[in-house]
């Protein structure tokens, strides 16, 4: 019977270990530097989970909110403002870090902008997780710095840049980020934006009819293609970088 437990025991961790090998994040998440053989405490604590657009994931104010990763699709965070307006501040990506794991409370909500899986922690049981293994603490601590100079970034942007500039990066930037292009409809440069004109606009410091200009600009043009409400496809990738990289 104790063999038979320990087959079984020995075949499920091969076969956690294996479910955390086999993750689409496993190269680009904080736990990607976790050695194949501690992986299988990270499956055991925590818990994957899909949620639908529009689905919340972490309330602002929430006590001790999860942590974790981003697996697939996208996430927004957003902050209210006095006045009750929410305001974006940030959007996340596959590999993408979620939660605050050492504040007394959320700070900003989190919310999926498509369909998306996440892998969450408890957060008490990830920052024992963080003493555990030093890879995944100095993993967290890069990501932080980096989040900083995108922050700098986005002050130099909103302090430089003209709206077209913003709006080209801001192409760019969905494209490489978008994980299914409409390459099945005979358009390998074309994707669905996962925003509103409205939320690219909060997120650039732009108003809607500026977005809707500029969009319309580009497509006059020649350098996009725009379908639909938010379809849209590169069509001059030079124009569209050369645009971006003008500031």
């Amino acid at each position: 019977m104790l063999a038979a437990r320990l087959a079984r025991d020995k075949t499920g961790m091969i076969q956690l270990v294996q479910s955390c090998a086999d993750c689409a994040v496993r190269s680009s998440a904080v736990c990607k530097g976790v050695s194949d053989a501690d992986l299988a405490t990270f499956h055991r604590i925590g818990r994957r989970s899909r949620v639908s657009r529009g689905q919340g994931l972490i309330w602002a104010g929430d006590p001790h909110p999860p942590c974790g990763s981003l697996v697939s699709g996208m996430v927004k965070i957003t902050a209210s403002t006095i006045g009750g307006r929410e305001q974006i501040v940030g959007l996340l990506y596959p590999g993408d870090f979620i939660g605050q794991p050492f504040a007394p409370q959320a700070e900003f909500t989190f919310t999926a902008l498509t369909d998306a899986q996440t892998c969450i922690f408890a957060q008490r049981d990830f920052r024992r997780l963080l003493d555990m293994h030093s890879c995944v603490e100095q993993e967290l601590l890069r990501r932080m710095a980096h989040s900083l100079d995108l922050a700098r970034h986005r002050m130099l942007m909103l302090a430089r840049q003209s709206a077209g500039e913003r709006i080209a990066g801001f192409l760019l930037e969905m494209e490489a980020a978008i994980e299914t292009p409409l390459a099945s409809e005979g358009r390998p440069n074309a994707f669905e934006l996962p925003l509103s004109r409205g939320q690219i606009a909060e997120v650039l410091g732009l108003t809607i009819e500026t977005v809707s200009r500029q969009l319309t600009k580009l497509k006059n043009r020649g350098i996009i293609a725009l379908s639909g409400g938010r379809s849209v496809a590169i069509i001059d990738r030079g124009g569209l970088e050369g645009l971006a990289e003008a500031a």
